[in-house]
């Protein structure tokens, strides 16, 4: 029987499971789809375990019932406005090598370890360093130093950094929902691996994930990212918004965002929307342009956040692969004409890759996270050797970042 993998996405609304199969070619082929209500969360973090794990345990066991099979161990995502980026260098001196100096393995590892020498607070810990780009003596712009004669050698590092208790919460939820943790993700950096093509990234490119309660950012340049964040709200605040303005409950709300929504204003015609009514209140009629007006506000109040902090930076010129949008959020009709208003670069929806035997009604930005932990949960068991279970307990934090330095170079 071939070895499984599974995705598990816990989002601020909803909870996405996905059981691939990994074949002997390395393909992978979804065979189970799960999805779960998220009430136990709040912009990415664990405010309510029980919640969480009963979730996580619908989720999973409505995958296991269309796969026809159980599963053991998960890989899973953390997001949420904890999450932050850093970008850091590190230099070491290259080891000589009988006669001459040149770049090895240990050397490189090194290098890595230097660039994350940052000396933490207690709470927060490194998710992931992503090596950007190498640099021997005064050879720069490298992406792979092995074996380069030189005498020094310089790192530079993407770190992304999270916090302790968010992320030990996350992984408990898991494990008393009876399942136990192969591998934690960012999972922006997931969904990116799902969505985005080489192209994109080597040319720069902005990819958006617009969850439920936060929207989170990664910035690529050159193949790497380079900015990493997240800000606290998202298309649950939309929904709100609309609730708010137009007097009526949240899940009514909610169809109606759904069913009538557009976050551009250009491309709706002025048309009549029924608002459910409240406590006997008969239903009121308004306009769609209104809703769309609401609507739009709140994603352009999302996006220029967002803009400001790439603005900060100065890498908005060096963007030549525009704008991607993932998340429940970047199924509103215009987001992408939108990004294109406020971000002026090319903007686009993301739909998942890089799998077989996924479902076409979950072809959808909102499952690009947990297609993303799949793809990432096959690169470390092909680099353990797809060894038995059993086999694979110790250490995943080790493995996924020898995976991700070597993926990343």
């Amino acid at each position: 029987m071939d070895p499984v993998v599974v995705g598990l996405d816990i989002g601020t609304t909803q909870v996405r499971s996905l059981i691939a199969e990994l074949s002997e070619r390395g393909e992978l082929e979804v065979t189970g789809v799960g999805r779960a209500v998220s009430p136990g969360l709040r912009r990415g973090v664990v405010i309510n375990i029980d919640a969480t794990l009963e979730a996580v345990r619908e989720a999973i066991e409505h995958a296991e019932m269309m796969a026809g099979r159980e599963v053991e161990d998960v890989f899973t995502g953390i997001a949420g406005t904890h999450i932050e980026g850093i970008n850091s260098k590190g230099v070491v001196a290259v080891s000589p090598k009988g006669k001459e100096r040149k770049v090895s393995q240990e050397d490189i590892v090194r290098v890595l370890d230097a660039a994350k020498a940052l000396g933490l607070p207690m709470d927060r810990e490194i998710l992931h360093a992503i090596p950007q780009e190498y640099k021997v003596d005064e050879q720069d712009h490298i992406k792979d130093p092995l074996n380069i004669l030189g005498v020094r050698l310089e790192a530079d590092v993407h770190i992304i950094t999270g916090s302790v208790t968010a992320s030990q919460n996350l992984i408990k939820c898991v494990q008393r929902a009876g399942y136990d943790v192969h591998g934690l993700f960012l999972e922006a950096l997931a969904a990116g691996k799902a969505v985005l093509t080489e192209d994109e990234k080597d040319l720069g490119v902005v990819h958006i994930d617009i969850g439920g309660g936060t929207t989170d950012v990664v910035v690529y340049l050159g193949g790497a990212p380079y900015l990493t964040g997240a800000i606290p709200i998202g298309a649950s605040q939309v929904t709100s918004d609309l609730s708010i303005m137009l007097e009526t409950p949240f899940e009514a709300a909610e169809r109606l965002k759904r069913q009538s929504g557009c976050c551009f204003l250009p491309l709706v015609e002025d048309e009549e929307v029924i608002i459910p009514g409240v406590g006997g209140r008969p239903p009121l009629a308004t306009s769609r342009a209104e809703v769309v007006h609401i609507i739009q506000a709140r994603m352009t109040e999302i996006y220029e956040l967002i803009l400001e902090k790439i603005q900060k930076k100065g890498y908005l010129p060096h963007v030549g692969g525009g704008v991607v949008l993932t998340g429940g959020g970047a199924l509103l009709e215009g987001a992408s004409e939108l990004a294109m208003e406020v971000f002026g670069k090319p903007a686009r929806v993301g739909y998942p890759m890089g799998v077989k035997g996924l479902p076409p009604e979950f072809e959808t930005p909102e499952f690009a996270t947990a297609v993303g932990l799949l793809l990432f949960g096959k690169e470390v068991l092909l680099e353990e050797g797809v060894r038995p279970l059993s086999q694979r307990r110790s250490s995943w934090f080790s493995s996924i970042g020898q995976w991700l330095k070597n993926f990343f170079e």
